[in-house]
């Protein structure tokens, strides 16, 4: 998502982030930090939506959590979010626990809308969508085709969110006070919150794969089964360029095991900087090989004109490509001339406080439940990756079955968006 011009007041969104075995303490813990936060003069005073993300641990209880949320914070009247295999904070990942993550935004009624499917986001007269945030059911049909109906009844035509992730039931909540008390939460299907073009913001895609192959055309195809790249058979392809054959089959059945598939309509998206895939650049399985047709199955509906490159997670340019978009982030946000007061904002990123003239209220963060600490090499280390890269900002997340940007839905990716503001 573009950024946007700089349109109110910038103040810091309160956020808070706690586990506990029994979910009521964990909620004390993060009401006492947002309230904390609260009476703090650079932080909003008066929040409209909260946005929650509970780990699985905690999905039993969602509605129970956000009635109490809603009680304990009652200025707050709407309320988006969804469970996830984990959940994050600034520099904080919860993996396996019990945890919960909590912001909360302070925008004009007239400048957001909430949706689900029991109301569904529709271009009217009354209220124009320039971006949303969404969170789905990864079992939901059609849903690549639903996020793209989402993403064409916004004016920019970018969405950003993730889809729920975790061992059971993965309940999404949009609770608005035309909904009874104990009603918001369910099950299935796609919902979330569009933003007015008000509100200003930045959205960012980190790839977590590199490619291990040249760039190829798809000649020929059938549904999710490439059968030709470049003219050539696609499994021939595939199997020369991992430098296997068919006749040790453990070997090639590893190889290709590891491999996954690149795919954009964009030439300059594939391979825009050396060795790193674009932000438009869609990672999909592998499914299946046939021998026969000499073709491989991916997970994915190909399209004329699609490009292809064959690619494997790569920890280093999951690293590079974090810090990357982070610095882009600051670079775009941060002023030209560091005063004395931006200069002890910044002068330790480690411990510094969230400050107003980084120019970012907050941040959401959504990453694939395959990355995260373990994949980066130490607990917590994708988050502290988070935030050395983009400062320390209010930030909230989850770890998904799938990450939405733009228009599309992506693998082993993070989806990094920064709501900003103006000057005082």
């Amino acid at each position: 998502t573009q950024y946007t011009p700089q349109v109110f007041q910038l103040r810091l969104f309160p956020h808070g982030h706690a586990t506990h075995p029994q979910w009521p303490m964990a909620a004390g813990l993060v009401v006492a930090q947002l309230r904390a936060q609260m009476a703090l003069p650079e932080y909003v005073e008066r929040p409209t939506l909260g946005v929650l993300y509970l780990t699985d641990r905690y999905a039993p209880h969602a509605q129970a959590i956000l009635n109490h949320l809603r009680t304990e914070l009652p200025l707050v009247r709407d309320w988006v979010g969804t469970v996830g295999i984990g959940v994050c904070g600034p520099g904080v990942e919860y993996f396996d626990e019990p945890a919960l993550s909590v912001m909360l935004l302070q925008l004009a009624a007239d400048d957001y809308r909430l949706f689900s499917g029991l109301s569904p986001l529709r271009p009217t007269g009354e209220f124009s969508a320039h971006t949303a945030l969404i969170h789905a059911d990864g079992a939901t049909p059609d849903l690549a085709e639903l996020i793209q109906e989402v993403a064409d009844c916004t004016d920019s035509g970018h969405v950003f969110g993730g889809l729920s992730s975790g061992r059971g039931a993965c309940p999404q909540w949009a609770l608005n006070p035309g909904l009874a008390t104990d009603a918001g939460v369910f099950q299935g299907g796609l919902s979330g919150v569009a933003f007015g073009p008000r509100v200003a913001l930045l959205s960012r895609v980190t790839q977590g794969c590199q490619p291990i192959s040249k760039v190829r055309r798809v000649t020929a195809w059938e549904g999710h089964v490439i059968t030709h790249l470049d003219d050539e058979p696609a499994l021939d392809v595939l199997l020369g360029d991992l430098n296997v054959d068919l006749f040790d089959p453990q070997r090639a059945v590893n190889a290709v095991r590891a491999t996954l598939v690149g795919l954009s309509l964009s030439s300059t998206a594939m391979l825009p900087r050396a060795g790193q895939f674009g932000e438009e650049v869609m990672v999909r399985h592998i499914i299946g090989l046939d021998p026969n047709r000499r073709a491989v199955a991916i997970a994915q509906e190909l399209q004329d004109g699609m490009l292809l490159a064959f690619c494997r997670r790569n920890t280093e340019a999951a690293r590079a490509d974090l810090l990357r978009i982070g610095a882009e982030i600051r670079e775009t946000l941060e002023p030209q001339e560091i005063n004395a007061e931006l200069g002890r904002a910044l002068a330790d990123e480690a411990t510094a406080r969230p400050h107003p003239m980084r120019g970012m209220a907050g941040a959401i963060y959504v990453s694939c439940a395959g990355r995260g600490g373990p994949h980066f090499g130490a607990a917590h280390a994708e988050m502290q990756l988070v935030r050395r890269a983009l400062g320390d900002v209010p930030l909230i997340g989850f770890f998904a079955g799938g990450e939405i940007a733009y228009r599309n839905l992506y693998g082993y990716t993070g989806v990094l968006t920064v709501f900003t503001g103006g000057e005082e």
